[in-house]
């Protein structure tokens, strides 16, 4: 069955996270007067991401609200357990401004979106809240490319449940046969729409040495992504691995 639409997850796929993350994070940190308890910008970054990981399992079990997490996050990152819910608002409020200043779409974005235009239906399915995502797709200017947003955060479920993939596919109106999704996590993603039955692809930007999921594509740029799709490739063709 020839594929009608992609869904694309957002951060670090077709929006540069780790680039704004780290540059946010960075003038956060001075502006803050933290920079020296971190040492640097990077190694503080590597915490706040594992302290991400582990606060974000929990809001996927559903044992935490989401603005309840990243509470949460701030008072572990910040080694300061009373920190009051408005205290650790505002705190991650001054983050997300540094961060949001360093927004910027990957080069090879606008190309492949333009590329696929007339071809395909487009969405967005992250592991995010769609007040976020929502804005941030509206600040990079690529809010009208796609139809539907999606978000784990709304949906009640998170990739690589299958539950959030076949969301999508309701949303759309189509078979998972019919859809293609793009994300630059191997399990998370590719993997998650391969046994959700859509075309899994992975964007591995960093040319990863380790292998790839079974029955799912790599990719290296999005440019590579319209001839993969109009090659209609499917499960079962010749791995993309090796």
């Amino acid at each position: 069955m020839p594929i009608k639409a992609v869904v694309w997850d957002i951060d670090d796929t077709i929006f540069d996270y780790a680039r704004a993350d780290t540059t946010g994070m960075h003038a956060h940190l001075t502006a803050e007067g933290l920079i020296e308890r971190f040492e640097t910008a990077e190694r503080a970054l590597v915490l706040w991401k594992e302290i991400t990981e582990r606060h974000w399992a929990r809001f996927s079990a559903g044992g935490i609200e989401f603005e309840a997490q990243r509470r949460d996050r701030v008072r572990e990152f910040l080694e300061n357990p009373v920190l009051t819910d408005q205290e650790a608002d505002d705190w991650f409020g001054r983050y997300l401004g540094h961060y949001e200043t360093a927004w910027s779409l990957f080069p090879d974005t606008l190309p492949a979106l333009d590329a696929l235009a007339d071809d395909y239906r487009h969405a967005v399915l992250s592991n995010s809240a769609l007040a976020v995502q929502e804005r941030k797709l509206r600040v990079l200017g690529v809010r009208d490319r796609f139809e539907a947003v999606l978000c784990a955060a709304d949906l009640g479920f998170s990739k690589p449940a299958a539950e959030a993939f076949l969301a999508v596919c309701t949303t759309m109106g189509l078979r998972p046969d019919e859809i293609a999704y793009v994300g630059d996590q191997p399990e998370i993603d590719a993997r998650g729409a391969r046994d959700a039955g859509l075309l899994g692809i992975w964007l591995d930007r960093n040319s990863a040495a380790q292998e790839g999921p079974s029955g799912v594509h790599r990719i290296t740029h999005l440019a590579e992504l319209p001839p993969l799709l109009r090659a209609d490739t499917r499960f079962g063709a010749p791995s993309t691995f090796g």
